[in-house]
């Protein structure tokens, strides 16, 4: 099991715009395969500033979402309302096990 970090940074204007996308795309997104954990985080001090935090069973399995059409539209909106270039992780979670 993997974890995946995406920090995205957005016009303060257009949050709600990116609100809307994600509306429309997390329960396609929850039961893409190999998905098991979808959360939205935003930054209590700076609300421009929002995570994705996500369960994916291996690097294939995010890498079959990453080069499906649900990611490639789902970005389209996206990548349009950004102020800064986003940032991601993939962790592997040590303690607890």
């Amino acid at each position: 099991m993997i974890t995946r970090i995406v920090k995205m940074e957005f016009e303060p204007c257009r949050i709600d715009d990116f609100l809307s996308v994600f509306e429309a795309s997390k329960l396609k997104i929850r039961n893409f395969k190999g998905c098991h954990h979808l959360e939205l985080w935003q930054d209590n001090s700076s609300p421009n500033v929002i995570f994705t935090y996500s369960h994916w069973d291996n690097e294939a399995s995010l890498d079959n979402y990453r080069n499906s059409e649900l990611f490639q539209n789902t970005w389209e909106k996206t990548k349009v309302l950004f102020n800064a270039k986003p940032q991601a992780w993939t962790v592997i979670k040590r303690w607890p096990s």
